[in-house]
């Protein structure tokens, strides 16, 4: 209705004048809302200090510390933390944000080394004049906890696969991939000191939260541990290799190879592992590798040695197959129900040698199969060249694989054509398989040759439990 005190016509030319354009509208909504940050390192021991780099849009934001395991426990909750927004660098995907230390936190030592989920969480209440709601917005990073005392809680070290983690992170822009890359380019280097891309939760989780409930203490460290602290390796039996683990540099496969001839045990319930071989820089902040591109890698041109080219490790000019460490390689696996290969294939493995200690208790016989229901055999897969004799499978041996490996188990796998035509010692259509099996050199060596073999573990499977089982306890002890 009009107006009591103005004429009707003088009411209404006065709301015109009031009146906003659509351009005055959006311009008044409010800005959006942010928040990102990662830890200074991606480890720590007990009583060092974590260091949290945020940016965000806001003026406070709150932090929660999450153990991540069979429970999840938070540990730490700060709120009205003191925000602000902070440039990004043109090159921080290789060189990270250099982002100041937004929270400065000493580690107790009664925390429990593991996997520790860091979230950043900021609120609002919307724009001045429209979009008055409240917002929010949550983003997160992750550290990994070593333990106060090695080895006396666990003789089992988990090495998580933080540089494979790093190697997919295209925050910034770019990653060591072209597929996810900015404008489908691919980088040769990568920090580790911007927002993360952990792929824990898809195979470390399950295999940590099903340990944990059944009562094995597992201790943690990182792929950069395995190189910046190799000491490490003394207080255990048995280290682990869980999912993807696919980036490794000399140093960290120097110190497992020495580990191994000693009398230490692996276990590798990974796949694609060891793949690519990286060199650390940054005191470990940050990964090169030139993969393909190996010409343009300063070491392909410089005089002496190319032991350190970051090519596949199974490259003519690296010499050093991954096979001679894990017992197969990539070369001779490939893909199972991914990247469109194979994909009516069963997720299943094969059983070859039942009688194998490593079967104990299964129930199983030859030409069974197991792990199907959660596709254990699934993504990327390693294996070995082999020849069949009298319906088994034997290593040739002529692929760098030990002397000693036994072939336990089998599925098909194939690259998918356009993969390896980059490398000229590839043979078009080959056809290849993963592989599971053990070898002894000095210490034991156990391959899953999956990637995906933790799925079983989330799924329940009793055949995955019992061989798991079986595995953590003959090595482990």
């Amino acid at each position: 209705m009009s107006s009591p005190l103005l004429p009707r016509r003088t009411w209404l030319g006065s709301m015109g004048a009031l009146a906003l354009s659509a351009g005055e509208l959006a311009a008044a909504a409010p800005p959006p809302i942010f928040v990102e940050g990662y830890a200074g390192r991606m480890s720590y021991a007990p009583g060092e200090e974590l260091t949290l780099h945020v940016s965000t849009s806001e003026a406070e934001f709150a932090v929660e510390i999450t153990r991540i395991g069979a429970q999840r426990t938070t540990v730490w909750t700060q709120a009205k933390l003191p925000g602000a927004e902070h440039a990004i660098p043109e090159n921080a995907s290789s060189h990270g944000c250099g982002w100041p230390a937004a929270v400065k936190l000493p580690l107790p030592a009664d925390w429990p080394t593991g996997y520790y989920l860091v979230t950043f969480r900021v609120r609002d209440g919307g724009g001045k004049y429209v979009h008055r709601s409240a917002r929010g917005a949550e983003s997160s990073c992750f550290f990994v906890l070593r333990p106060a005392e090695p080895g006396k809680r666990s003789r089992i070290l988990l090495q998580l696969s933080t540089h494979t983690y790093n190697a997919y992170n295209n925050w910034g822009g770019f990653s060591l991939y072209a597929y996810n890359g900015r404008g489908g380019n691919q980088g040769h280097r990568v920090s580790s000191a911007r927002p993360p891309m952990p792929q824990f939760a898809n195979w470390e989780q399950p295999f940590v939260e099903w340990a944990e409930r059944q009562g094995i203490a597992l201790d943690f460290a990182t792929n950069g541990d395995l190189e910046f602290h190799p000491e490490l390796l003394r207080s255990y039996r048995l280290v682990l290799s869980v999912g993807h683990d696919e980036y490794w540099s000399a140093p960290m496969r120097d110190e497992l190879e020495r580990f191994i001839g000693g009398g230490g045990n692996v276990a590798f319930f990974s796949g694609n592992t060891c793949c690519w071989q990286v060199r650390s820089e940054d005191g470990g902040q940050a990964l090169t590798c030139w993969k393909q591109n190996f010409q343009q890698d300063p070491v392909y041109t410089a005089r002496g040695s190319r032991a350190t080219l970051s090519s596949l490790w199974s490259h003519h000019l690296v010499e050093r197959p991954e096979n001679r460490l894990t017992g197969v390689g990539f070369l001779w696996g490939g893909y199972h129900k991914s990247h469109g290969q194979l994909m009516d294939a069963s997720g299943a493995y094969t059983v070859h040698r039942p009688e194998h200690w490593l079967f104990a208790g299964t129930n199983l016989k030859r030409g069974d199969g197991f792990g199907g229901s959660d596709t254990i055999v699934g993504y990327e897969c390693d294996g070995c060249e082999l020849t069949w004799r009298d319906g088994l499978p034997t290593p040739t041996f002529r692929d760098g694989t030990p002397e000693s490996f036994e072939i336990l188990a089998s599925a098909p796998a194939q690259w998918h054509p356009d993969d390896c035509e980059w490398y000229e010692r590839w043979e078009n259509g080959r056809k290849g398989n993963a592989v599971l099996g053990v070898y002894q050199r000095g210490g034991t060596v156990f391959t899953s040759g999956s990637t995906d073999w933790a799925h079983g573990l989330r799924g329940n499977d009793p055949v995955v439990e019992r061989i798991t089982r079986n595995v953590l306890e003959r090595l482990g002890r």
